[in-house]
């Protein structure tokens, strides 16, 4: 089997290319990156070490794919994954287009070109912003939780966000350019028959991560907590009851490879994949964990709001679970012990990512 990997020397790139090798015998891997990202260099070097081919070039230049190989899947992980992109005055509305729709479209068109299947790395931010931040919430202990005496909106339980829950706009330029994408591609599928996967992924984390304030949060929020940089709790009062769920791109590469082994055959196409319930945490609830384990670091309230934050969001991956028996085998407290082990191990971490 051929796979290639657009994104591939990014943190949800790199993990699946490593993952993929472990789970097909005789798989030959491949990956396009334009090294834009502080840190995309050490991954690189990592990956040719185990054999994977590496094209330097931009999704958004349709010529950068002529050179790479026919292959039976591609895997498109290379998109600005920062949900303040275009409006957070570093980047453009014009650049966040052309990278992550523009970009999926010459991946898309280098798949149909192999007669390849198609997986999309796409994200929970497709959902509706206004009923997000109106979630009815109430605090319990240091984290919000969802207020079950009021009414909910359609798509959403104590267990998350469904499949069915609104991707109305506004949902952020981010998710406007994820949630095209995700409709591009299941238009070539229909078009062109591909076989095609379309994954709503929530937070990953895990050790190498490139985190920032904007993503890649509780990676980033161990780093700095142990460094003893600034952090600061946005908005909601600044108490950082906030709550997001996470998951291990382990986890992620074992769906995308069951997904593969299918090969298409499915009544549905687009997935919700996350921690869920189970692996939630609040930012307050992740600064008591630092706190136990390096020693007190307070952040500083920060009642300014940030746009497109949201007091709770939670995947309910019940769907993919069913349809392929997945569930994520990695505890959030046993991700949070493999990022702090990283950020021991790397002191400088945050500098090496610009993070700082």
């Amino acid at each position: 089997m051929r796979i290639a990997i657009t994104g591939i020397c990014g943190f949800a790139g790199g993990k699946i290319a490593r993952r993929l090798l472990q789970s097909f015998e005789g798989v030959t891997l491949c990956g396009l990156d334009n090294l834009l990202r502080p840190g995309s260099e050490m991954n690189r070097r990592e990956l040719a070490g185990l054999g994977i081919r590496f094209y330097h070039g931009d999704a958004r230049m349709a010529s950068d794919f002529d050179a790479l190989p026919e292959v039976d899947w591609v895997i498109d992980a290379a998109a600005n994954p920062s949900v303040l992109a275009g409006v957070d005055g570093r980047t453009s509305s014009r650049q966040l287009v052309e990278h992550n729709l523009l970009g999926t479209l010459n991946v898309l068109e280098y798949a149909k070109r192999c007669r390849a299947g198609f997986v999309l790395l796409s994200s929970s931010r497709v959902y509706s912003i206004p009923p997000l931040a109106s979630l009815p919430v109430k605090p319990v202990g240091a984290a919000y939780e969802l207020d079950t005496t009021q009414s909910l909106p359609m798509g959403l339980s104590t267990e998350g966000l469904t499949e069915k829950f609104s991707t109305e706009s506004p949902v952020s330029l981010y998710g406007g350019t994820k949630l095209a994408s995700e409709c591009l591609a299941l238009e070539y599928s229909a078009a062109f028959g591909m076989p095609v996967w379309v994954n709503r992924c929530g937070v990953l984390a895990g050790a190498g991560q490139f985190g920032t304030a904007e993503q890649g949060i509780f990676s980033y929020w161990i780093h700095s907590h142990l460094a003893h940089q600034r952090l600061r709790y946005i908005g909601f009062g600044g108490h950082g009851w906030q709550v997001r769920d996470a998951f291990h791109p382990d986890d992620l590469a074992n769906l995308v490879a069951k997904q593969i082994q299918r090969n298409g055959a499915s009544t549905r196409s687009l997935y919700n994949v996350g921690g869920g319930a189970e692996n939630s945490m609040s930012l307050a609830e992740l600064t008591a964990w630092c706190d136990e384990r390096f020693g007190p670091h307070a952040p500083v309230p920060d009642m300014a709001p940030r746009p497109f934050d949201i007091p709770w969001l939670i995947m309910d991956a019940a769907v993919v679970r069913e349809e392929f028996d997945w569930r994520p085998t990695r505890s959030l407290h046993s991700i949070l012990d493999e990022i702090a082990t990283h950020a021991k191990q790397n002191p400088d971490w945050l500098s090496r990512c610009v993070a700082i």
